[in-house]
């Protein structure tokens, strides 16, 4: 975990019309940014402090038809079989010949889908600033032609620490908050104190809106989703110290954004300048229900090289006080 005095603002080697892009504290070669506050330390410091009394899933089914991006030409969820019983007897496909698969069925199938589908992790290598990413990566000289070089998940630890729920539409009194809906650094601090919440740097920090209520209503939920504002996440980065951010949302920041010719921009900055992940599409409706603001956070992408997103798999264990 981070110290009391680590630095949350970092030098810039971008900087330009209000737009930063950042060296990493912890050297060049770095590419998993804040994820460096897990160690061995915290690790066991945290899993000592489980209480065991219930586990909590917070992702989502993967199934045809699922709310996903798709409106730039990114592919949805899709599975198909490969091998059936009847058609590993009739075709052969294995050499078995039928009279083996009479005998042993066999299935298999395979899927495609958008690394932003789902319950999934945001790399830092998603989104930049004039052409440059995290610690300096470039096009130029870090996109090889099929994936990034650097900054995919193969690189990242299992994500294990201290998390906070901030229930923003259980703190309103009702199910989901309204379209568009942009969660401020005010309402951050209200919320935290209604819940009895702290928050402490190294935290990860989730969101529920409630736009899982409406799950998976395709439109419902996609569209104007609630989420925070630019503000409230650089609050979180550098006033908090959030080590990562989730939410149950698809795209955790408020949806049509508040700023002028920006696309992302809270994505953008918690990647490029602050070095923080994000996390989307989280089940988060079952912690809030059971009103667990302060758990322990256990979750792993998959080793993508070079990807700016993974399928991600998390959970909630209470802890002991």
């Amino acid at each position: 975990m981070p110290t009391a005095d680590e630095p949350l603002v970092y030098p810039a080697i971008v900087d330009k019309d209000g737009l930063k892009v950042s060296k990493s504290p912890w050297g060049p070669d770095d590419e998993i940014g804040r994820l460096n506050w897990i160690t061995p330390e915290s690790n066991k410091r945290i899993l000592e402090s489980l209480n065991g009394s219930a586990v909590f899933d917070l992702a989502t089914d993967y199934f045809i038809g699922m709310p996903a991006w798709s409106a730039a030409g990114d592919p949805p969820y899709d599975i198909w079989m490969t091998h059936t019983p009847r058609g590993s007897q009739n075709d052969s496909l294995t050499g078995m010949g039928r009279e083996v698969h009479e005998r042993h069925s066999y299935c298999g199938d395979s899927m495609s889908m958008y690394t932003h589908c789902g319950t999934h992790l945001d790399t830092l290598n998603h989104l930049g600033h004039w052409g440059c990413f995290w610690n300096g990566w470039t096009e130029e000289n870090h996109l090889g032609s099929r994936h990034w070089e650097v900054g995919g998940a193969e690189k990242y630890p299992p994500i294990i620490g201290r998390a906070v729920l901030l229930d923003v539409a259980g703190a309103h009194g009702v199910d989901c908050l309204p379209d568009s809906y942009a969660i401020t650094p005010d309402e951050i601090k209200k919320v935290a104190a209604k819940q009895g919440t702290q928050l402490r740097k190294g935290d990860i920090v989730l969101f529920r809106s409630g736009r899982m209520t409406v799950w998976p209503a395709y439109n419902e939920y996609l569209m104007n989703s609630p989420g925070i504002n630019l503000d409230a996440a650089k609050f979180l980065c550098e006033e908090i110290g959030a080590m990562c951010i989730g939410a149950d949302s698809i795209g955790l920041e408020v949806m049509p954004w508040q700023e002028e010719k920006a696309f992302l921009p809270v994505h953008s900055y918690m990647f490029s300048t602050a070095g923080a992940q994000i996390m989307e599409v989280m089940w988060l409706e079952e912690l809030a229900r059971e009103k667990v603001y302060e758990f322990a956070f256990i979750g792993a992408a998959l080793k993508l090289k070079g990807a700016t997103g993974s399928p991600f798999r998390p959970i909630a264990v209470p802890l002991k006080d």
